[in-house]
């Protein structure tokens, strides 16, 4: 093989084993291991001093206990099916919002789409964590919302809206929105305007032919939004912790109090390694999507 086409192929390979391959079998081990008062607070450690004994050893100590505990503990099949919950409706909600959205650029006359892309994707110039604590001052009882509402007359006493699962699910869409409203609309923008007159004349109001037309040829796109909002809002951690409290119960926030608070690595590297084999499915299919788009573009 040439050495240049070698080089160009193995860079990715040599990227991804350093930076998940290694990382995902050191966490992988830590989740075979038992829990113990030491540092760190797991055994066995491979001792490379002992030599083959220290081998034999090292194997002998791992065992599937903490994935057996995962099964016999009800918090953390609750707290999976939690987070699977919000992800999904979080998407739905997403989707609902964003492909109006998306739709409206896409409708834009081409001096207005700079503009809309550029207001899309400006929240990104903000630092993340900001964005989200920024919603306590809106969601909050003397928040701004309710400020509203009660000068407007629209309620007559403060939403309870902070540290609830609406909180969450506010936070969730309004911070992964522009990765459900991008490409949508990159499907739309590259979507045949003839095609829809081509439906009109054939009879089909402009109702019919969205549904006829613009919405399966936009299909890729809404397939590779709802992938791009699902994915990261499953193992969430900084939204439920800020905006949803302690009643809301997600997977990232377990993972993070058994690593912190708890001290029990073992058992969070197998809520981790369950996680990320959760995750490994609509990766996957995101993956072939995008695969079947390339190949229908050529």
């Amino acid at each position: 093989m040439n050495p240049r086409r070698l080089f160009v192929i193995g860079l990715p390979y040599l990227w991804l084993l350093a930076l998940f391959l290694v990382p995902f079998f050191i966490v992988l081990k830590i989740a075979l291991s038992d829990t113990a008062v030491s540092i760190p607070p797991y055994t066995p450690v491979l001792d490379l001093a002992a030599g083959w004994q220290g081998v034999k050893d090292f194997w002998a100590g791992l065992d599937l206990e903490n994935f057996v505990f995962l099964t016999e503990d009800a918090l953390y099949w609750k707290a999976y099916l939690s987070s699977l919950q919000i992800a999904a409706i979080s998407t739905v909600i997403a989707l609902l919002v964003g492909y109006p959205i998306a739709y409206a650029m896409a409708q834009a006359s081409d001096e207005w789409r700079p503009t809309l892309m550029m207001l899309i994707i400006l929240p990104f110039w903000t630092s993340f964590l900001i964005r989200v604590y920024s919603w306590i001052g809106i969601l909050s009882n003397e928040g701004f919302l309710n400020q509203f509402l009660l000068w407007s007359g629209l309620s007559s006493t403060p939403l309870a809206i902070m540290n609830t699962t609406t909180a969450v699910y506010i936070g969730i869409v309004y911070t992964y929105l522009p990765f459900m409203v991008l490409p949508i609309y990159a499907a739309l923008e590259k979507m045949d305007g003839s095609l829809i007159e081509a439906a009109e004349d054939l009879g089909c109001s402009r109702i019919s032919a969205f549904w006829l037309v613009t919405l399966p040829l936009s299909r890729p796109g809404v397939i590779a939004g709802c992938f791009l909002v699902f994915i990261p809002a499953l193992g969430e951690f900084v939204i439920p912790s800020i905006l949803g409290g302690s009643r809301t119960l997600m997977i990232g926030k377990v993972l993070w109090e058994e690593f912190f608070s708890n001290r029990d690595w073992p058992v969070a590297s197998a809520v981790a390694v369950v996680l990320l084999l959760l995750l490994i499915v609509p990766i996957i299919l995101f993956q072939r999507n995008e695969q079947r788009q390339r190949e229908a573009d050529q």
